[in-house]
């Protein structure tokens, strides 16, 4: 049986619930327990043959490619946005998706309607089903096309359809093997190289570096948001194998951040509409640009990093021909945001979703909250997934919370048990109380949100409806809320933060 889907549109649609069902019932990699990365189950080759009996819907798009650990979403919807102002209809394939499917397919920021999904499946369905015809009669195990291929054709299909004039492609796994891998980019993106997906992609950042920038290509401008010295040479030996110009931040662009404005009242309910700036030098001979104080809809100094990646990919595009002012560039970066990237939803108490599920992105969250007011009281929901670094991870979101909240996704088989995710909480803070204080420790004593006096509350609910309903049932006045660890217990919880009023 096919999981659910978040949204009522099926119900009252039932050629897309048809459609869906289809679609769930291919082999989904987002939504097992074993993800692979390997040419024997993810064939480019297969990927290929499905765009050629399409017509080959790639040929026709500018394409920016957008690769990374982390950032690669925030730093694509910013690409989106500021070539949507500059006045190109631009499409924006993105994955995974929080509420609905169509959410993957988007043009100038409006996912795609239900009737365009069903027809977008309609499409494809018959040369899939005839390419799992030809698997079985070849005995290829691997058989047809995957969910994340389709969805990936599908996309292609819909800008060409809507007659995009740029489309940005974000790389679903890795970007050797990503089925968005098929492309010819005008330029690729990197945004970021950290530990993740290790299984997949290897237990060094060099190894991961050699997966991401898989998706380079012979003459294509390259944009590397890297910083770390070790994946940072392995993408710039890579580019310059392949004939590429290479854009690195810190060399050839540089930010500086200077934070959310401060708040009138210093209440929390206010922080949802303040935003963050930053400054942005980009010094590459023909591509000088200075821009100051510039608005973040995103918040937090990782944003402002995928920010800085963003406009070198749009300077680079200025280079190659592309009409884009700074105004544009301005109004896309004040404009742009995806649900669940430190998605403040004011209210009493004032939640915070975020999908931080690596260590890197959940320092990157701990971050970002320290800019928010003080609260009266901070609380975490948290559910990750067993394929991450999930003591790696709870060390990270161990504070600055008075109260932690335990529980377990339900629509996904990946996710951790609440019951071990208590104990890796519990066994987090005991090591902390046994030795000396590290330096990072003082450091972040010395921050807006220092470490709490003593151990957080631990509580476990074994559901993330029952874990929210605690937390709002018991919440105090001035209150902050937290949920994190994975995009799967963002997905359940959104529809539900999002009608809390109800309650």
């Amino acid at each position: 049986m096919p999981l659910p889907d978040h949204t009522t549109t099926s119900i009252a649609h039932p050629a897309r619930q048809a459609a869906l069902e289809w679609l769930l019932n291919r082999i989904n990699y987002e939504r097992t327990s074993w993800i692979p990365y390997q040419e024997r189950q993810l064939k480019l080759d297969r990927m290929r043959q499905l765009l050629t009996r399409l017509g080959q819907p790639e040929a026709s798009l500018k394409i920016i490619h957008v690769a990374g650990t982390k950032g690669k979403g925030s730093t694509s919807a910013m690409i989106s946005a500021m070539l949507t102002a500059a006045g190109y209809r631009t499409g924006f394939f993105s994955s995974p998706h929080l509420e609905q499917i169509e959410e993957r397919f988007a043009v100038d920021g409006q996912p795609c309607s239900a009737d365009e999904f069903v027809t977008l499946v309609d499409r494809v369905r018959s040369e899939v089903l005839a390419m799992d015809t030809e698997a079985a009669a070849e005995g290829d195990p691997a058989g047809g096309p995957t969910y994340f291929e389709i969805t990936t054709a599908i996309a292609l299909l819909h800008f060409v359809e809507r007659q995009a004039d740029a489309a940005v492609l974000e790389v679903g796994l890795g970007g050797r093997l990503d089925s968005t891998n098929v492309c010819l980019p005008v330029v690729s993106v990197i945004t970021s190289i950290s530990f993740d997906h290790m299984r997949q992609l290897g237990n060094t950042l060099s190894a991961i570096a050699r997966e991401k920038a898989g998706i380079i290509k012979p003459g294509v401008p390259v944009i590397s948001g890297v910083t770390a010295d070790e994946p940072r040479a392995v993408v710039a030996t890579i580019a310059r194998e392949h004939g590429c110009r290479i854009l690195q931040l810190g060399r050839d662009f540089q930010f500086h951040y200077h934070g959310a404005r401060s708040f009138a009242n210093g209440a929390a309910e206010n922080a949802a509409a303040e935003s963050a700036s930053f400054d942005f030098r980009n010094n590459l001979a023909g591509q000088e640009l200075a821009l100051d104080h510039l608005e973040l809809a995103m918040r937090g100094p990782h944003q402002a990093a995928n920010a800085a990646v963003a406009l070198a990919a749009v300077s680079e595009l200025r280079h190659q021909g592309w009409c884009i002012s700074t105004e544009a560039m301005r109004q896309g970066l004040a404009l742009a945001k995806m649900p669940g990237r430190v998605e403040i939803i004011p209210g009493n108490p004032t939640i915070v979703l975020d999908t931080a599920h690596n260590p890197a992105s959940a320092r990157a969250l701990i971050e970002s909250l320290a800019e928010l007011p003080p609260a009266s009281r901070r609380t975490l929901i948290v559910s990750i997934s067993h394929d991450k670094d999930v003591p790696a991870v709870v060390r990270e979101l161990a504070h600055p919370f008075e109260r932690i909240i335990v529980t377990k996704y339900q629509e996904n088989p990946r996710a951790v048990s609440a019951e071990k995710l208590l104990e890796l909480f519990r066994a987090a803070f005991a090591s902390a109380s046994e030795r000396s204080p590290s330096a990072e420790d003082v450091s972040r004593a010395t921050q807006p949100h220092p470490l709490p006096a003593r151990a957080p509350e631990l509580i476990l609910c074994p559901t993330p409806v029952e874990a929210l309903q605690h937390a709002m049932q018991t919440s105090r006045e001035g209150e902050l809320v937290c949920i994190t660890g994975s995009f799967f217990l963002a997905a359940e919880l959104r529809p539900l933060v999002l009608s809390v009023t109800a309650w």
